[in-house]
């Protein structure tokens, strides 16, 4: 699924908006949390939510 990030929290937490104008609380994977990518509002980035809880994802992909 894809977003754009409107909101950075703390502990590299993230608020995103989904193009239906739903907005869920993410996390950045481990992988990317290991090369150091930075994300900023209006980065748009590929997720990964679960289907029990639609209120959290994982960001996996920076698309820019």
């Amino acid at each position: 699924m894809e977003g754009t990030i409107s909101a950075v929290l703390a502990g590299t937490m993230f608020k995103v908006e989904l193009p239906s104008g739903h907005e869920v609380l993410a996390h950045i994977s481990g992988k990317m949390r290991k090369r150091f990518i930075r994300l900023v509002i209006g980065d748009r980035v590929k997720m990964e939510m679960s289907p029990y809880d639609t209120t959290k994802a994982r960001i996996v992909f920076r698309l820019g």
